[in-house]
């Protein structure tokens, strides 16, 4: 197939460059160093997938004659991609591999003539340096639209990314963004302190403020009338039992998804873009959780503080200590 990826960073990378490998024709956007890269040595993928450089057409914008795109930019990026890319994707499936809960509708919006359906990555990787990505936690890709059964667009894509890393089409997507969107709940505490991921999620002072702001999350989700999806070891029962739980007790769930993170030091999607000067997509994690909270006529103020602490990273490229941010957090 001739397949096409907007925004080849992290997770857009990993699966241009698998797709690459298992010999699909891939052309990628991308710009600056980044694109330079690409273009004079490829696009170097290493970590749990193995190593591979992968040789694709590189540009800002997208060739014509696509079969199949991949939509992975971040979440404040992706209007303005996807404006760019207009006229080559009239008809063509797009894929929005995204975080956050306003994607799939966005791309939808903006591209009336594809059959769009979201994706959810659930391996992470990094970039943090042109030409290269590496996977620090091996994962599937679930893919779908809406409350129901995943459409037909849905279930080809799952079928052709299936082919390189554990990808399915499923229903109630809705509910399953939700649930990543709790998984997520893990990137701020990074953005906001320099530090890994695990090494957080193992911290006696920043341990139980994460788990403040995840229930505070998945009740904003049940106000909002959400089910959520099962995935990453996540079900509905377990949220709901979470949000009854004791502190002490609760504190077990962000500890075990910090364990299954393995031993590699993940810094998140947040830091890394933090490291790389570029705006974090915290509206669309934390964010959005204020803004579904606010709709449901609630308050979010744990969410709202760590919101606001990455902003203040972003301006002033200086981390806070743990104690600090204990300080500053309601």
């Amino acid at each position: 197939m001739r397949i096409g990826v907007i925004g080849a960073g992290a997770i857009g990378g990993t699966i241009a460059a698998l797709l690459e490998r298992a010999g699909h024709e891939v052309a990628v956007t991308a710009r600056g160093a980044h694109l330079e890269a690409i273009r004079t040595a490829g696009l170097r993928l290493s970590g749990a997938w193995g190593d591979h450089t992968a040789r694709l057409e590189a540009a800002e914008t997208l060739p014509a004659g696509l079969d199949l795109v991949f939509a992975c930019t971040k979440a404040q990026d992706a209007g303005t991609a996807l404006e760019a890319q207009r006229s080559r994707l009239g008809g063509i499936p797009v894929v929005v591999v995204q975080n956050g809960l306003s994607g799939l509708a966005d791309a939808a919006r903006a591209l009336p003539d594809s059959p769009c359906v979201g994706a959810l990555a659930l391996y992470a990787a990094s970039f943090l340096e042109p030409g290269a990505v590496s996977v620090t936690t091996a994962g599937g890709t679930w893919i779908g639209a809406g409350d129901g059964e995943p459409p037909a667009a849905a279930v080809e894509a799952a079928r052709v990314l299936g082919a390189v890393m554990p990808a399915r089409a499923t229903r109630n997507f809705t509910g399953c963004q939700w649930t990543k969107l709790i998984v997520n709940q893990v990137n701020a505490m990074p953005a906001i302190t320099g530090l890994s991921a695990q090494q957080t999620l193992s911290s006696p002072v920043l341990l139980p403020i994460i788990t403040r702001s995840m229930k505070e999350a998945v009740r904003t989700g049940y106000a909002a009338g959400v089910r959520y999806g099962s995935l990453q070891g996540l079900s509905d029962g377990m949220l709901r039992a979470f949000t009854l739980a004791p502190a002490p007790l609760a504190r077990v769930l962000p500890r075990l998804m910090g364990r299954r993170m393995g031993a590699k030091p993940n810094p998140g999607s947040t830091l890394q873009s933090i490291r790389r000067g570029q705006p974090t997509e915290i509206d669309y994690l934390n964010g959005a959780v204020v803004a579904a909270a606010r709709a449901a006529g609630r308050e979010a103020p744990v969410n709202a503080a760590l919101t606001a602490l990455v902003h203040e990273v972003e301006r002033t490229s200086a981390f806070l200590a743990p104690d600090e941010v204990a300080a500053r957090v309601p």
